[in-house]
């Protein structure tokens, strides 16, 4: 299993990356970079690279709806080549709230784009004269412009032909869509235990049709990581991120997060989390939280326990663990978990 690390939105980007550095000496294999609507990602994932020599370094995500697939295709081949190989392009729907509030765009189709997207952005990385029909009709056809595109290829040569493609996915057909056509699952609010009922209909039925050329599914996935007999109340610290996600990422009866928690069990939770954060009372939210589900999710407690922990993600299929690391040592957090999975 491998250890992974989110650069969130929040905060001086060079800080949190100068930790990422010392982290990749504890042992880190992987850093994603979140975006929603804060800075862009792949500009913080150039400058990760330039500062970084062999952590890998994976958009989480970018959205699919924000950029063209050609552009898509294009930053992931500049990324992988000033890394030197190192980059994985995290894609995603988002939500309506982001895509139609944000970037101005209709939240339409997002399995049929999420297919053809990753489909293109392959055979770019191929080199392969571009063409295409359906939501991306490439070139524009007569009557939609002027007439004049004609189909193209890449014009520099990407230094991989199949950088790593991973997917953000939570609903069914998304998550069936993903084990069919990516490299690796970005699951959120990730609790090991619940997966398979929640999850794993949707994973076998994707999987079943999966090329055995992608080899198979990497999922990354994890929480917060403190280690000691009394770090326990560090687990509330989450609760303001799950009521985040789970009430207000999201308008009332279309938001992702409250149907994850729902499909975990906590129906009457969900509501009034959601109730409570779109009136604007966002701590009693946060305090509406199941402790259960700020436990399960996250890697908090002394070392025996942390470890067991890291057993039930691995037993869930975790690949790579995120982690968050709490402490006056991150660095050494990671050693230590380093160390054990070993």
């Amino acid at each position: 299993m491998k250890i992974s690390t989110q650069v969130m939105y929040a905060g001086n980007p060079k800080d949190l990356i100068d930790q990422i550095v010392s982290l990749e000496s504890a042992g880190l294999d992987q850093v994603w970079v979140a975006e929603a609507y804060g800075f862009d990602a792949p500009t913080l994932m150039g400058y990760l690279a330039a500062k970084t020599e062999r952590v890998q370094i994976g958009s989480a995500i970018l959205p699919i709806y924000s950029r063209t697939p050609a552009l898509i295709a294009q930053t992931a081949a500049g990324l992988d080549a000033v890394s030197g190989g190192r980059a994985i392009l995290g894609l995603g729907a988002s939500g309506p709230q982001v895509i139609e509030g944000w970037h101005g765009v209709p939240y339409d189709k997002p399995l049929g784009r999420t297919r053809e997207i990753v489909d293109i952005c392959r055979r770019i990385w191929r080199r392969e004269v571009i063409t295409n029909e359906g939501s991306y009709p490439i070139p524009l056809p007569e009557g939609q412009g002027t007439g004049l595109g004609k189909p193209l290829k890449i014009l520099t040569h990407p230094v991989r032909p199949d950088i790593p493609i991973y997917i953000a996915s939570l609903g069914d057909k998304n998550v069936r869509l993903t084990a069919e056509i990516a490299d690796g699952w970005l699951p959120t609010l990730f609790i090991p235990e619940k997966a398979e009922s929640v999850w794993g209909s949707a994973l076998a039925a994707g999987k079943a049709k999966r090329s055995p050329d992608l080899g198979d599914l990497e999922i990354v996935a994890g929480g917060m990581l403190a280690i000691g007999d009394d770090v326990e109340p560090l687990r509330d610290a989450s609760r303001p991120y799950i009521a985040l996600y789970v009430g207000g990422m999201g308008a009332r009866g279309r938001n992702f997060y409250n149907d994850l928690a729902r499909r975990y069990g906590y129906e009457a939770e969900a509501e009034k989390i959601q109730d409570l954060y779109l009136s604007g009372k966002k701590a009693e939210a946060a305090a509406a939280v199941p402790a259960e589900f700020a436990e399960l999710m996250n890697l908090v407690g002394p070392a025996g326990y942390v470890k067991e922990r890291l057993q039930a993600f691995k037993e869930a299929g975790v690949t790579s663990l995120t982690v968050t690391p709490i402490g006056e040592n991150p660095a050494k957090l990671v050693e230590q978990v380093k160390e054990w999975l070993a």
